[in-house]
């Protein structure tokens, strides 16, 4: 009922940025919650950061980040477009991995929303890669 596309991946130099996109379509009105995963081959998928989206979340402040990210991701959505953005800044080889976008129907908050069980929806990832 809800398709998720991610495009913006790529490489980078330790250091740099890069921002990467995810697109929503269908039954968009259904989700609570969005955010960004990411997954290294034989590892499991990590929450990054989400980000409150329904009429549940009032006023601004409803994100949330992983201890790996904080201060250098900013996650962000364009209302009018149903656009999820990730903003990577400081970027290390850490980061590489490939990137997925989810949306969840659950209401959640706090750290526990970091947790991929709560969401419904994932888009087919998109590689970042990090290099010196």
């Amino acid at each position: 009922q809800v398709q998720l596309v991610e495009s913006g991946g790529g490489s980078v130099p330790v250091g740099g940025s890069l921002r990467v996109s995810c697109t929503a379509s269908g039954h968009t009105n259904t989700i609570n919650s969005m955010g960004w995963f990411r997954q290294a081959p034989g590892k499991e998928r990590e929450g990054v950061a989400i980000i409150g989206v329904g009429d549940v979340y009032i006023g601004g402040g409803h994100t949330y980040y992983a201890d790996s990210v904080k201060g250098r991701f900013t996650i962000s959505r364009d209302n009018a477009k149903n656009i999820l953005f990730l903003e990577m800044n400081e970027l290390k080889p850490e980061d590489t991995d490939k990137y997925y976008c989810a949306a969840g129907r659950t209401v959640i908050g706090g750290t526990g929303a970091l947790a991929s069980k709560w969401y419904d929806y994932w888009g087919q990832g998109t590689q970042v890669t990090v290099s010196s």
